[in-house]
């Protein structure tokens, strides 16, 4: 029988596991498994976590959306949050989700069906006809402000002209990159010798992040709007608001159907498995919503999807093709990846010459040899999988591929951890991938937000003026106009930006340090618990382990870091820097929220962000929906009908935002 050690220990592999890819979808675009496979790994950890709530972690991914937010844009908050769409693929679970929503409600009730696209999500806020705002996704709470950039896209209509058009209300939709459009860039990009992009959807979302707005209008990009938000819609069925967008000037697909009931809704689904080739962009599924906007209030949502839709995903494309090599690619923590270079073939839309075998489990139990015809299958993500090996046409002379002994890059011989599947290269401090690997993850957003870029890292490297992540606070303008494409404006703000960087937080430093397993979560919790890198560098792994949220992996990866000369004499440099190593907590902490469960909802005089460090640094616990477990519902303007009605259900006390600073005062 499992344990409660074995359950909790496979818990944080998966945290640890969802965490990762969603760094790779949602800020380096480069996912790397199939939507099914993450979708299965949600639902582990789901009915793990739900079977086990004394593992509750409000960080867990199951709790969050992932994010693409980009700090050079000014970020603002979303008036009604950008949930996630639970997903389905087949027939009987889109049936299970009928039969919850029968249960829920007694009247009859349509659907309406959407082609789910495959682009970059946007809200538009149009006010007195106007377009106000536009913002992405980001993490569904705030996203980046693209406005100008929106405003270059010509299918997305600046000022408003019909009947019924509400004063003010956001309206949702994707933007998007069609088949053509993305073909002629890539020519031009290859006549001009320049790596070609990988998909329609990624050009699509880096294009709406271009800083320069004439660059973004250079792209065609085309956009369809699919959902009205706002207090006085003319009508409460969303398929008519659709109607009435489209006479405003919307460019609303053509392709919606309002089915009575989910027979109606899978004929749909089948439909547009096969006829969605025939379209001039990317589709990779159907979403299904409950038509009535009264229904869609009173069904509510989770806390991090609505209960009143739901997406159909299609099954991943399949081909053959021949495996003519195996190459292996170094990552910052030495991990080892093997990858496929294919026969180029056609695969849903886009060329395909490269395949992640992902570890030697994988390879040796797909038994994939150099010339074998495999099948690869591509599911929406950029870097496709091979699933499978075609054994009826393989050569008698194919021999079985071993897995490389050193690493491709330095030589050095390979370890493989036993708890782990993938091998590394040990050489950790002369390792030419790893370096410049620490070294991006070091500058990146959420640990130091320095201002560089992958080829400025490389270029650093390559002249040696960069070795390891110290170095950075070494550089002289000098160094740096040695370098292609660097000015004396473009130098300075390069050695400001690393300045500036001194005053990053305690908890963004110790993730930028780079110790494996150890994400941005792992390094707040670890900052607020241990208060400074003395304390966490003395801690052994017992101790670790008995912090909140630390378990046996971070713990004994934490304990091996400090064991390092090499990282210790880093981390030793970074403090004469001047760089924070020790937790400065805020004066105003308390315990007068001491144990308070606390949901928040609407707008607020500063911004969401600021309430809950006031929350936090008081003792309090957030929740991101209202259940019997809540203590105190806090509501600022424009608060959601549907939590408020809730609270008011189960007799939660409510108070307002100066209710609020008397309470910590």
């Amino acid at each position: 029988m499992i344990n409660k050690d074995q359950i909790k220990l496979r818990i944080e592999e998966l945290r640890l596991e969802i965490n990762e890819h969603n760094r790779l979808y949602y800020v380096e675009n480069k996912p790397n498994i199939t939507d099914i496979q993450y979708d299965f790994l949600i639902k582990e950890l789901e009915k793990l976590e739900l079977e086990n709530p004394e593992f509750y972690d409000a960080n867990s991914p199951t709790q969050r959306v992932g994010s693409d937010i980009n700090n050079q844009f000014d970020q603002v908050e979303h008036r009604y949050s950008m949930l996630s769409l639970g997903n389905t693929y087949s027939a009987e679970e889109l049936i299970n989700f009928d039969n919850r929503i029968r249960k829920l409600i007694e009247n009859d009730y349509f659907y309406t069906c959407e082609l789910k696209f495959d682009g970059a999500s946007i809200s538009l806020q149009y006010l007195n006809g106007k377009l106000k705002r536009a913002v992405t996704r980001g993490d569904g709470i705030k996203g980046d402000d693209v406005t100008k950039n929106v405003m270059t896209i010509k299918s997305i209509p600046l000022v408003l002209n019909g009947k019924n058009i509400p004063k003010n209300f956001e309206i949702r939709g994707e933007i998007l990159m069609n088949h053509q459009v993305f073909e002629n860039l890539n020519k031009q990009r290859e006549l001009a010798g320049e790596s070609l992009y990988a998909n329609p959807r990624n050009t699509a979302s880096g294009s709406l992040k271009l800083l320069n707005s004439s660059e973004v209008s250079k792209r065609k990009l085309d956009c369809y709007l699919y959902s009205l938000l706002g207090e006085n819609l003319p009508s409460d069925s969303h398929f008519e608001n659709l109607q009435f967008a489209k006479t405003w000037g919307f460019k609303i697909s053509e392709h919606l159907k309002k089915a009575k009931n989910i027979s109606e809704v899978i004929e749909y689904i089948n439909y547009w498995n096969n006829e969605r080739y025939n379209l001039n962009f990317d589709i990779d599924g159907i979403v299904i919503k409950v038509d009535s906007r009264h229904l869609q209030d009173e069904l509510g949502f989770t806390s991090k999807t609505p209960r009143w839709a739901i997406s159909y995903k299609f099954k991943a494309v399949r081909v053959e093709t021949i495996l003519e090599s195996i190459s292996y690619q170094v990552g910052r923590t030495g991990a080892i990846t093997p990858v496929a270079n294919l026969k180029p073939v056609l695969l849903a839309g886009t060329t395909v010459k490269r395949a992640s075998l992902y570890n030697s489990d994988q390879m040796k139990q797909l038994d994939v040899r150099i010339g074998d015809t495999v099948f690869v299958e591509k599911g929406g993500e950029i870097i496709p999988k091979i699933i499978g090996v075609n054994l009826d046409k393989r050569k008698a002379n194919l021999l079985p591929e071993n897995f490389i002994a050193s690493c491709p890059e330095c030589g050095t011989e390979l370890i493989k951890i036993e708890s782990e599947s993938a091998h590394y290269c040990p050489n950790e401090a002369f390792c030419p991938p790893q370096i410049t690997g620490k070294i991006e993850h070091f500058i990146s957003r959420n640990a130091l937000n320095i201002n560089a870029g992958e080829a400025t890292v490389k270029a650093l490297f390559e002249a040696g003026f960069v070795k390891n992540i110290a170095d950075l606070y070494s550089l002289t303008k000098n160094q740096i106009l040695t370098l292609d494409g660097f000015k004396e404006k473009s130098a300075l703000n390069l050695l400001q930006s690393i300045e500036e960087s001194k005053k990053i937080p305690f908890e963004n430093v110790l993730f930028g340090i780079g110790i494996r397993h150890v994400g941005i979560t792992s390094a707040k919790k670890l900052a607020k618990q241990l208060k400074s890198i003395e304390n966490i560098k003395n801690a052994d792994i017992e101790q670790l382990k008995e912090l909140e949220d630390i378990g046996e992996i971070v713990a004994q990866s934490i304990v091996h870091f400090f064991k390092s000369t090499e990282n210790m004499m880093v981390i030793q440099r970074l403090q004469i820097a001047g760089l924070n190593f020790e937790l400065f907590e805020n004066k105003g902490f308390s315990d007068k929220l001491s144990g308070k469960n606390i949901v928040i909802s609407g707008t607020f005089s500063i911004s969401r962000d600021e309430i809950k460090t006031m929350i936090e640094t008081n003792g309090g616990k957030l929740q991101s929906s209202v259940s019997n477990k809540t203590d105190l519902f806090l509501c600022g303007e424009n608060v959601g009908p549907s939590k408020l009605e809730k609270a008011s259900k189960l007799n939660i006390k409510t108070i307002n935002e100066s209710e609020f600073y008397k309470l910590i005062e």
